[in-house]
């Protein structure tokens, strides 16, 4: 028996549902690791073929998509012949409905969303892919190591041709920032903690502000090319752009937005999208 592993495979970025936190985006990185015999050119699969079919069966899976946890008490679904729709609740009691095409949407097999529950999830799919020499997958989903300060958001690209369109998708992101040409602890700190657990929207596609037990929620709906979005959530989670909400448009208002608080100083911003890509704005 020998085994062959691949660190750093992909990268999926995705947003997931979390009993206390609500929406939550999310970035892990894949490390794989193939169990089996040699096969008779000395190999137990060729390093990439395992790189494109895994990567692959692992993007269609999950990546850009909302994962729920089927098993969870807090959902309950709606299915009909175009849409899926989610019915989700926290432990305190506040609602979230998400409305999309199936293919929007992954279910963890499992009553909770981990990068442990999710690996399961995923494994028995990718032996399918992967010849029979290969005896066993090893999966570990880890998030980066990040030292200095990082936000999850989740958002939804209406304008895009592909999987950034879906409404709840997401990241985990780091954010750094320098005050005339000093980094700035103290700003990346605000920007991490301002946005923390968020979930970035568009003025124009909020389509109600419903109250609900009180509470204010909003309501967000577009239509891309794989269809109807919809999405109602509670506001205080919310925070409300008057653009789109791309990685160059996230890091140009927050340049703008830190240079309103310091009008004297010129401020660079550099924007993660999840893991080692991003955008950089200078104000």
């Amino acid at each position: 028996m020998q085994a062959l592993f691949v660190d750093n495979l992909t990268v999926i970025d995705f947003s997931y549902f979390h009993p206390h936190r609500g929406i939550v985006g999310e970035s892990l990185i894949l490390d794989v690791i193939l169990h089996g015999e040699l096969n008779e050119e000395g190999m137990l699969f060729d390093f990439s073929f395992v790189k494109k079919r895994i990567k692959s069966c692992v993007d269609s899976l999950v990546d850009h998509k909302f994962l729920v946890a089927r098993k969870t008490p807090l959902l309950k679904v709606t299915e009909s012949p175009q849409q899926l729709e989610l019915q989700l609740v926290l432990r305190t009691g506040e609602h979230y409905t998400h409305v999309s095409p199936e293919q929007a949407v992954y279910f963890v097999d499992s009553d909770e969303v981990t990068p442990e529950t999710i690996a399961a999830s995923i494994n028995h799919e990718i032996k399918k892919i992967l010849p029979e020499n290969v005896t066993r997958v090893d999966l570990n989903l880890r998030a980066e190591l990040i030292e200095g300060d990082f936000y999850h958001y989740s958002h939804g690209l209406k304008k895009h041709f592909g999987d950034c369109q879906r409404i709840a998708h997401g990241h985990r992101s780091k954010i750094e920032v320098w005050e005339n040409d000093y980094f700035s602890a103290k700003w990346s700190s605000h920007i991490a903690k301002m946005w923390q657990d968020i979930y970035l929207a568009t003025q124009d596609d909020i389509i109600e502000r419903p109250t609900i037990k009180g509470a204010e929620y909003l309501t967000f709906q577009y239509h891309a090319n794989q269809g109807t979005f919809k999405l109602t959530m509670p506001a205080e989670k919310c925070f409300i752009m008057n653009t789109d909400t791309t990685v160059e448009l996230i890091a140009l208002f927050l340049a703008n937005y830190l240079k309103q608080q310091v009008p004297e100083a010129e401020f660079k911003v550099k924007a993660y999208e999840g893991v080692d890509k991003g955008a950089i704005a200078i104000r």
